[in-house]
């Protein structure tokens, strides 16, 4: 759904549940549209990525992941700026001021964006500075200005600058005949005044920092060190082959920004100019994707709207905190940008780069200890053997959790054993991102080669993965892969997996379903479940909605699974209708829910019918939550709370419990959003096992009691972050799981943890 038509729906929203409201538990007089009852979505996200800087400012997590923590928050912020900032522009620019269900109009929301982002870009500086920076020193890792240098670093870095770094550079200057330049979208420049002593003229010019093929930071190691004073560290780039080191290097390795290098040998790219000013600036454009519902060719449509991303128009403008009003002046004129627009920054700019340090080699002291995925042991029916993923399906239903649970000796394994079986007729997956390494689309093409058939659904507008996608669509489709691209007006992002296995006289159908992607990088940093199943009625509805999505016709009903935009939202409404219904004191009711963000309002309003009834509401939403509780006589009886810590929470998981009733838990790929519920293609599962329920109610109730990682919600709309109370022990969702997997595991085989971490 474009931005535009974002409050039209809302409007529509409100007359579909009106009437649904007044037959349904509620307190008179209290209207549950009201503004008042929800928290602005994009402010919650930034409530969200503040929760990410308090990882960073915690002094308990290992250093290099504070470090990590601090990169996160900067690349979280960008993709925040590059769709949902520039969303609201766009509303703006189209003279969209309605109000969302919170109350606020996209200019009062810019406004609130740009005063908490400023404020929690002063506590991100201030941790670097202040508390990493010194730290990562004490343990021989000095991230300086040029200015700490000593006459021996800087003569090394003056002989990098001459052999590695002067020649990627282009500087460009605006004058009659020059245009300003593009800048690209978060793009590191140097903006700088140059005077020409002999006519006294002053231009302007802009020198972009290449780290697309640099490190960011120039490496100063002691002489005789690993890569000795290489310009190209951990995170890539060439160089033309190492420079000895220094003599006098202290011990341990010297960072120094590439800009702040680049800074102090302008007068090389302007030889015989005064330089007269010059600070460091960085753009962020609007990179939201935007494909016609009416496009005829899907493929070639996104291609040419990724090409127009490059050219979004800027939303915001970074620039160094010292810069003079001059300078920000020229620059601001040259953008055509207003002031509030403009961010300054006191510090490093841009601090996405901190990868580079957090991927420095050793040093394993001041990281997380190794993690690895265990083999599940149904999987392993015989010792000795590789994991058999069909025959453990037969047995019954199988749920895995991974990253506790290895994602290449099940998903993956899954998949490669049905490439292997030569009953195996058919493989069908869904595919909204995947990764380079991943062997999930390479066995599809090896299933065509050996004759089977294989049908990939390939989403092309999963957001900032599209050119990886089509890459992958097109060497499938050369291969002989039947690739289906979906509808243009749907994302299609359930996750699935269908094997049909001719057996007998028939065939059976063999079914993953799953609420994260097929990423094998990914799948080992997000917490995400998986059902393996044989259940007719599961695989028969994986695969009408198949062929609902590669052929022509309108969807079913389906037998067991909820899907959208078509039956998932309703499905869920009706189960909490349902719960309402049993609650009385006497047989209480519950609802606990596990997702990554609360955003629909009839969801919201549901749930606040829930609470008036009297039924305890849990929740556990990572990110954005609009609702409000432990408002009086709306939400007192729910409460909400959010996981942030090593691993990425990303699993779905809706349960209901009705005394006397067996437990309705279903796990999904869609979180409670208008963009999934009506403009996805998304499924829920329903989790039928006891066993398999019971394992998901336990990683619930962890969630719930988790006391280190977790923070709660107040009626006031603020997060505070929870610590065990008197007497209590302290409790970590996420630690509690990696020792319970260990323990299940024993001496079983292990998935070699990943290097990087969630963002």
């Amino acid at each position: 759904m474009s931005q535009l038509s974002t409050h039209a729906h809302d409007h529509r929203e409100h007359k579909d549940d009106t009437h649904h409201n007044r037959s349904t538990t509620g307190r008179p007089g209290i209207d549950l549209h009201d503004p008042a009852l929800y928290l602005n979505r994009e402010l919650s996200w930034l409530d969200f990525n503040e929760r990410v800087l308090q990882l960073a400012e915690d002094e308990r997590i290992p250093l290099l992941e504070r470090v990590k923590f601090c990169a996160i928050y900067t690349t979280n912020l960008d993709e925040y700026y590059m769709v949902r900032v520039a969303g609201l522009y766009d509303q703006i620019e189209a003279g969209v001021e309605n109000p969302g269900q919170d109350g606020l109009t996209p200019s009062e929301t810019i406004a609130g964006i740009r005063a908490r982002v400023q404020e929690l870009g002063v506590r991100l500086s201030e941790c670097f500075d202040r508390e990493l920076r010194p730290a990562l020193a004490r343990h021989g890792v000095r991230v300086v200005t040029y200015e700490d240098l000593d006459e021996a670093q800087r003569a090394y870095v003056a002989e990098r600058f001459e052999k590695v770094i002067f020649p990627a550079l282009t500087p460009l200057a605006v004058a009659p005949g020059r245009p300003f330049p593009y800048i690209s979208n978060l793009s590191l420049s140097l903006a700088v005044l140059v005077r020409d002593p002999v006519n006294d003229q002053t231009v302007f010019a802009r020198v972009k920092v290449p780290t697309e093929i640099l490190p960011r930071f120039v490496t100063i190691r002691p002489a005789g060190g690993p890569a000795g004073g290489s310009a190209s560290g951990p995170a890539g780039g060439s160089s033309n082959g190492p420079a000895s080191a220094p003599p006098n290097s202290p011990p341990g390795t010297t960072l120094v920004p590439l800009e702040d290098v680049i800074a102090h040998h302008l007068e090389q790219l302007f030889p015989g100019m005064e330089i007269v000013d010059c600070d460091v600036f960085r753009v962020t454009r609007d990179a939201d994707l935007e494909v016609s519902d009416d496009a005829a060719d899907l493929l070639q449509a996104v291609e040419d709207e990724l090409r127009r991303r490059r050219f979004g128009e800027v939303v915001r403008v970074e620039l160094g905190s010292r810069c003079s009003p001059r300078l920000r002046a020229e620059l601001a004129a040259l953008l055509e940008m207003d002031d509030e627009a403009i961010y300054p920054v006191d510090g490093l700019l841009d601090m996405g780069a901190l990868w580079q340090i957090h991927r420095l080699p050793g040093m394993t002291e001041l990281r997380d200890p190794p993690m690895a995925g265990i083999t599940h042991p149904r999987l392993l029916r015989h010792e000795g053997e590789r994991p058999d993923v069909l025959g453990a399906m037969r047995d019954g239903d199988l749920l895995v959790h991974h990253p506790y649970d290895s994602f290449a000796t099940s998903v993956e394994r899954f998949v490669q054993q049905a490439v292997e079986d030569p009953n195996v007729l058919a493989i069908k997956q869904t595919v909204y991102r995947t990764s380079d390494d991943s062997p999930l689309v390479p066995a599809l093409i090896d299933a065509t080669e050996r004759g089977k058939q294989a049908v990939a659904l390939v989403e092309l507008k999963a957001r900032f993965d599209e050119r990886a996608n089509i890459h992958w669509a097109k060497a499938m489709e050369e291969a002989g892969v039947h690739v289906v691209y979906g509808q243009p007006a749907l994302k299609t992002h359930c996750k699935c997996v269908l094997v049909v296995r001719r057996e007998g006289d028939g065939v059976r159908n063999y079914v993953h379903i799953g609420t994260g992607n097929y990423h094998s990088t990914t799948a080992r940093l997000y917490t995400d479940f998986g059902l393996f199943t044989t259940d007719e009625q599961l695989g028969a509805d994986v695969t009408d909605m198949f062929n609902y999505l590669t052929g022509y016709g309108r969807p079913l009903h389906y037998r067991k699974v909820l899907t959208a935009p078509n039956q998932l939202r309703d499905g869920l409404l009706a189960e909490i209708e349902r719960t309402i219904a049993a609650h009385s004191p006497e047989h209480p009711a519950r609802i606990a829910m596990k997702m990554n963000a609360l955003v629909d309002g009839r969801c919201i309003r549901a749930l606040y019918r829930a609470s008036q009834a009297g039924v305890r509401v849990q929740l556990n939403v990572r990110g954005i939550c609009c609702l409000r509780p432990g408002v009086e006589g709306v939400s007192e009886n729910i409460t909400v709370v959010s996981i942030i810590g090593r691993l990425l929470e990303h699993a779905r998981v809706y349960a209901f419990e009705r005394e006397g009733e067996a437990r309705t838990i279903y796990i999904a790929s869609a979180d409670l959003m208008p963009r999934n519920l009506d403009h996805r293609v998304e499924m829920a599962v329903p989790i039928e096992a006891p066993e398999l329920q019971e394992e998901l109610m336990d990683t619930l109730e962890r969630a719930f009691a988790d006391n280190q990682n977790s923070w709660e919600l107040g009626s006031d709309g603020v997060w505070r972050r929870r610590a065990p109370g008197a007497g209590e022990e302290p409790r970590s969702l996420q630690l509690e799981l990696i020792e319970l997997h260990a323990r299940r595991a024993e001496d079983r085989p292990r998935e070699p943890d990943a290097a990087g971490v969630p963002g």
